[in-house]
């Protein structure tokens, strides 16, 4: 009891809880959900990541706030604030590693202890949104977040492809494994959706293109959009920049605008 009345108070003031998910690693998982957390600030959210991709954590890379420490209060862990207004705050194991090199060469139990324990400790505070960044594949990971989140009522899963057929049938089965966890989609976005030349604006589909469209047709659920492949965009996140307030003429940045759209709206109807 004492534990879950714990459980209660650190997540008593998130308002809306969405889950980032892939069937396949490399397809910019982390990146959407960065971008996501980057453009509903802009949008006057707080928000919260919490990282729980624990062999390959990059959220604090993309916030250049890997070299900040977790320190302890009364409620838990307080979470990395990336700004002085705590607009964003962040969780990750990378925080916890003592060298940014190090492996995480756990089994199973370990993984799932730890991912409980970012549930139910980590201080949060009010946030209107906290976005779970979650490792590729449908593994033990995911059933303990699904569950260990299950209580707070998530708003849904957001599922990151890009346009080939081999990331297509991967989210497919992402697709199932919301069904049977009962996590709803939110929507499927295609990520590296076509390259855009700086030069002549050109579209080129380096990955060929339509396949997530095609795929949230096909599946009944809504899609969210195209995100180009964008030197502006992987440039500012190597160097832990702010893209969307830098560089609101580049391509991907109207399509990123119109996936948060779409999420805050969705978020108004759900509540009227």
């Amino acid at each position: 009891m004492e534990e879950a009345a714990g459980e209660r108070s650190n997540l008593a003031g998130v308002r809306h809880i969405l889950l980032v998910l892939s069937g396949k690693g490399g397809v910019g998982k982390s990146t959407i959900a960065t971008e996501l957390a980057l453009s509903l600030r802009h949008s006057g959210k707080k928000v919260g990541i919490l990282d729980v991709d624990l062999c390959g954590p990059s959220i604090p890379r993309m916030f250049r706030a890997q070299d900040n420490d977790v320190h302890q209060c009364d409620s838990g862990w307080v979470p990395v604030f990336v700004d002085q207004d705590k607009s964003i705050s962040l969780m990750s194991i990378g925080f916890l590693l003592e060298k940014p090199d190090d492996a995480v060469v756990w089994r199973g139990p370990k993984k799932n202890a730890l991912i409980k324990q970012f549930v139910a400790d980590v201080a949060w505070g009010d946030l209107d949104f906290l976005i779970v960044d979650t490792p590729p594949g449908t593994s033990d990971e995911h059933i303990s977040t699904v569950e260990a989140l299950r209580p707070y009522k998530p708003l849904g899963a957001i599922l990151v492809t890009t346009p080939q057929a081999v990331s297509v049938g991967d989210v497919r089965r992402e697709l199932t494994f919301c069904k049977k966890t009962g996590l709803r989609v939110l929507g499927i976005v295609e990520n590296m959706s076509g390259f855009i030349c700086p030069h002549c604006s050109e579209c080129t589909n380096i990955f060929s293109k339509g396949g997530g469209e095609e795929l949230a047709k096909h599946a009944g659920v809504p899609f969210l959009g195209c995100v180009p492949l964008d030197p502006q965009l992987s440039q500012s996140l190597e160097e832990g920049r702010d893209f969307i307030q830098e560089f609101p003429k580049s391509s991907a940045f109207p399509a990123l605008a119109h996936i948060t759209q779409q999420i805050l709206d969705g978020t108004l109807q759900r509540s009227s």
